[in-house]
């Protein structure tokens, strides 16, 4: 199989005035094509920073990471937004949707940055919220949904571009136990279809759902468990 993700001896440094406070500590991770990869960590592990540089929100102090075979540790701010809107889709905990809009404008946004004229852009947000079961709710605001189908919109709104990458932090953080289980049978869904998903969770039932469980602890890998679904 073929490495979307590949990380070799990532290090991501801060800075407090003229204190280093060392993050990501020369971690290694490959992620092969259509992986469900969940990863774990205590507050403070890293996981979140090595996400968002997964997902090309920040840039590493040293070290490679390789997208799709390409070198993106090195680009800058304009070809970095050009692989995230290409490559990857993006589920938050929070939804981050745009309260004055419908779902159905909510989810074809990424579309109007990439010039789709709004025909299309209308035809393609509705077929990817009947994928998410939110056909019939495609003309409602944020306000007028409830939590799981808030974000079952930000999904539909994360696959809209068709990416290969899936990645989603803490998901089902704001969602209760029932409404957690949906969202994680829309993600297999998604990982069926042929996409490769990693996952932040501290959750051990929602990593439960992916086939591999990789753990941070302290900036680098801790254990690395692929497991039978």
């Amino acid at each position: 199989m073929v490495d979307v993700i590949r990380i070799e001896n990532l290090v991501k440094n801060y800075y407090l005035g003229k204190q280093i406070i060392p993050v990501l500590k020369g971690l290694q991770l490959r992620v092969e094509a259509n992986e469900y990869v969940a990863l774990m960590g205590p507050s403070g592990s890293g996981k979140s920073t090595l996400m968002n540089i997964i997902g090309c929100l920040d840039t590493p102090s040293s070290g490679t990471y390789l997208l799709q075979g390409l070198e993106v540790s090195s680009m800058d701010d304009e070809a970095l937004a050009k692989v995230r809107n290409q490559e990857i889709g993006f589920v938050f905990q929070q939804f981050n949707l745009l309260p004055k809009l419908t779902a159905q404008e909510n989810v074809a946004l990424p579309l109007v940055y990439a010039g789709v004229n709004r025909d299309d852009r209308t035809k393609r947000a509705l077929e990817v919220l009947e994928k998410v079961n939110l056909g019939d709710r495609a003309h409602h605001k944020p306000n007028e949904l409830s939590g799981g189908q808030c974000q079952r919109v930000a999904i539909a709104r994360a696959l809209i571009n068709d990416p290969k990458i899936i990645l989603a932090d803490e998901p089902t953080g704001n969602l209760d136990t029932t409404t957690s289980h949906e969202i994680m049978s829309i993600f297999e869904s998604i990982h069926k279809a042929g996409n490769t998903i990693v996952l932040v969770t501290h959750e051990e039932d929602i990593a439960a759902h992916a086939q591999r469980i990789v753990r941070l602890r302290d900036g680098i890998v801790e254990s690395d468990e692929y497991r039978d679904l």
